[in-house]
């Protein structure tokens, strides 16, 4: 796998400086350039071929959310990745195509995970559908799934945050909610129905087990049945599965062995 190919883009020299520190001591990435101003990044970007995009939003003259909608028009656009101190464009950021989300001071290990994201984005754009059919889009309410998304807004009191979708082990049933249990062993109440996760999530690997329960095949280490009952283990906790779904989680379950080894 080659390394990516990043442009970083920041008008304050210090915040610059450092987000090319963590970039360097990344094993993911090649080769990084800088500007220091959305202006410059353009000029760059027209005499050299960019993975990844880290921007900042607050610049003088062109903004980082302007430079993103520019590039969100190029045939083959770069990966977008904001960085920046403030929390009040997490949504309009990913409106317009971006990958992800970081707040300053960067967090190293939240950095090499959406670089790594970028790496599977930059993969993807080699195919016939270019990057831009991969790019996530983000509902513009939280709890709103829009088709086929792979993230979803979450209210955290005066906070939004963003989780992927392959964050999420399982989803549980909570009245006029769902709570949406992470592989980091958190969880988060997410006002939209069930039936919506399924609908859009079903192609994506995740299986209705119970009318309560919405889980990722990935995350299943454990079926077993006694008598008439069926339970799944589910990053150490253990789920029931309903009769009428369990023909269905089978022979998914099948399915993604073959596919995937596991």
């Amino acid at each position: 796998m080659r390394g990516l190919a990043i442009l970083a883009v920041d008008d304050e020299a210090p915040s610059l400086d450092e987000l090319c520190y963590l970039l360097d001591r990344s094993p993911l990435v090649a080769h990084v350039a800088v500007a220091r101003s959305a202006t410059q990044a353009l000029r760059r970007l027209q005499d050299e071929e960019f993975d990844a995009v880290l921007l900042d939003i607050r610049m003088p003259g062109l903004d980082g959310m302007e430079l993103a909608r520019v590039l969100g028009r190029f045939t083959v656009p770069p990966v977008v990745i904001f960085v920046t101190a403030h929390e009040d464009h997490a949504l309009e950021a990913f409106e317009v195509g971006a990958a992800g989300y970081l707040l300053k001071p960067v967090d190293e290990a939240r950095l090499d995970r959406l670089l790594r994201r970028a790496v599977l984005f930059s993969r993807a754009s080699s195919g016939p559908a270019g990057r831009a059919d991969v790019q996530l889009q983000v509902p513009p309410e939280p709890g709103e799934v829009p088709r086929a998304t792979d993230v979803v807004a979450v209210d955290a009191g005066s906070r939004t945050l963003l989780v992927a979708r392959e964050e999420i082990a399982w989803v549980e049933s909570a009245g006029d909610y769902v709570r949406i249990h992470l592989r980091d062993a958190t969880s988060h109440l997410l006002r939209v129905p069930m039936a919506a996760l399924e609908e859009h999530w079903t192609d994506h690997g995740f299986v209705r087990i119970h009318r309560s329960y919405l889980v990722s095949l990935r995350d299943i280490s454990e079926l077993r049945s006694d008598g008439g009952h069926t339970e799944v283990r589910v990053l150490g906790e253990t789920l029931p599965v309903s009769r009428r779904q369990l023909r269905e989680l089978r022979d998914r379950l099948v399915r993604h062995v073959v596919q995937n080894g596991k």
